[in-house]
């Protein structure tokens, strides 16, 4: 020590910060319609799961508020039982917890949710908005009568973050029946954006279904030139949240577009202010080529930076085999996981195979989706039975199978808030080519041949040919210069994707929102 400094070793760059302590750590609910393991039909689910975790090693205390679909193993009835009108009908809510990884996940179980952990958003529209209401109504209070350990979590340096339109409803009841009456008045809302695609839209008259005040309609009303006037859920949570995150860097660039905020650019450009964009990370616990489960039968085999040249290869075979493929090491194989809609470029992919089937390349596609591409992955794998597979369905462990087998993934998304496949495919060894937008530009950064650098191959715009050029150019460096791939294996498998560096970001727009006035 020098000069009455204490000496403290200079932070690195890239290094997260200890947990917080003192003032600044919260009470944090986070509010999702779904959360792995128990429910999941996306990254949602995922976010969900993992994020929690994260923020409870951060020294925070933090609940996970969930609807209870089925008879989940580990949560156990606390005997809590509470009444909501919606729509002029009483319903009865009661709760389940669970205390795993520091983090208290709470079940909200009631009729209207039971037995729909397959069809988590489907039916009627004005079926979908109860629920919606229930579930907000009901978790807005949670802090108040569902005690954790004993205790409720109160309104004490506490924060909700509500993820997407299904709990946009969230930070506008905390106004309107709570701050605007003085009550937890420094309880704050952050609004996480998954996919603004989805908005909870519906006619005006919808508005009588989420029991408000009056005056609250406006924050409801959008118009646009497709739609009209219209009722938007998503409209009045963007207006009401304290704090706005979204999944990616480049995705909060693109919702300021007309293109990429699918109606409510607008709303997002008044609000830029409180909009802040945070890569999601990914659980590697259960994403890790180390410990993956899914690789210790059949031939497969678990690896790491520093045996993958042996031991990734030897999945490749086994995913050969297990697929009918022709065992053949020195074939570069492609995959592709995903849903089968236009959003993430299948038909890009279908345009593009007579080319691919021409380079000695072999071919697996794992999805559901609409049926017309389902047919078509099936006839693509009748035509070309010994380069292309089809998996019409979705498997968990087949998703890690092939991201563990193939050599390259393919994501031609025309847009992608984050994406995580390409996440997963890095820490795997294998090195994605994807469409650069939303959060596939943050994470895939282009292989610079000159300086040895980058993550694997981008493309600009969403068309077959530019698809191809790309792939082209990975598909030359695999085959020709074999120590520059070898580098790019590296140096995805090198990367920090925790949750732990996005839960950091997090706990920073947190903070902030904790002493906006």
């Amino acid at each position: 020590m020098e000069g009455g400094e204490p000496d403290v070793a200079p932070m690195e760059e890239n290094e997260i910060p200890p947990p917080l302590s003192g003032a600044n750590v919260m009470n944090i609910i986070l509010v999702a319609m779904e959360c792995a393991p128990w429910s999941k039909t996306g990254g949602l689910g995922d976010v969900a799961g993992a994020l929690p975790k994260a923020l409870a090693r951060r020294g925070h205390r933090v609940m996970v508020v969930a609807p209870r679909y089925g008879n989940y193993s580990e949560p156990q009835d606390i005997g809590v039982y509470k009444r909501y009108k919606v729509d002029g009908q009483d319903m009865e809510v009661n709760y389940f917890h669970a205390y795993i990884d520091g983090v208290d996940f709470v079940f909200m179980d009631s009729p209207i949710f039971r037995h729909r952990e397959n069809d988590i958003y489907g039916g009627k529209r004005v079926d979908i908005l109860k629920r919606m209401v229930l579930f907000c109504k009901a978790a807005v209070e949670i802090p108040w009568f569902v005690p954790c350990g004993g205790v409720c979590y109160g309104d004490g340096n506490l924060v909700f973050i509500a993820n997407d339109w299904h709990t946009a409803l969230l930070p506008v009841y905390l106004k309107a029946y709570y701050r605007d009456n003085g009550l937890m008045k420094y309880t704050r809302s952050v609004l996480v954006i998954h996919n603004i695609a989805h908005q909870g839209r519906g006619p005006v008259d919808d508005f009588s279904v989420v029991d408000l005040p009056g005056h609250y309609l406006d924050l409801f009303k959008l118009y646009d030139p497709v739609g009209g006037e219209h009722f938007n859920i998503f409209a009045a949570g963007l207006k009401t949240a304290d704090r706005v995150v979204t999944v990616s860097h480049g995705y909060s660039w693109e919702l300021k577009t007309s293109e990429g905020g699918w109606g409510l650019h607008g709303i997002i450009n008044e609000n830029d202010w409180k909009l802040q964009g945070i890569v999601n990370g990914i659980d590697t616990r259960d994403w890790n080529p180390e410990v993956d489960v899914h690789l210790k039968s059949d031939g497969y085999t678990n690896y790491s930076l520093d045996n993958f040249k042996t031991k990734k290869p030897q999945c490749k075979e086994a995913l050969q085999r297990e697929l009918g493929l022709p065992v053949r090491n020195n074939v570069p194989m492609i995959g592709f996981i995903g849903r089968l809609d236009n959003q993430k470029g299948v038909d890009l992919i279908a345009e593009a195979i007579p080319w691919m089937v021409g380079q000695d390349v072999q071919l697996v596609m794992l999805g559901t989706g609409r049926e017309d591409l389902e047919d078509m992955l099936r006839k693509f794998e009748s035509q070309h039975h010994d380069k292309v597979r089809s998996w019409v369905g979705f498997s968990v462990k087949m998703a890690h199978r092939i991201t563990a087998g193939v050599d390259i993934l393919l994501m031609p998304s025309r847009f992608e808030p984050c994406g995580l496949n390409q996440l997963y495919a890095m820490i795997y060894g294998t090195i994605p080519v994807v469409h650069a937008v939303g959060g596939l530009r943050d994470t895939v950064q282009p292989f610079d041949p000159y300086n040895e650098t980058g993550f694997g191959w981008t493309f600009e715009r969403a068309e077959a040919n530019r698809l191809i050029d790309a792939l082209g150019n990975c598909l030359n460096t695999y085959r020709n210069y074999r120590n520059s791939w070898e580098g790019l294996q590296r140096r995805g498998m090198s990367q920090d994707l925790s949750w732990d560096n996005a839960a950091h970001l997090y706990e920073e727009v947190l903070v902030a929102a904790k002493y906006q006035w």
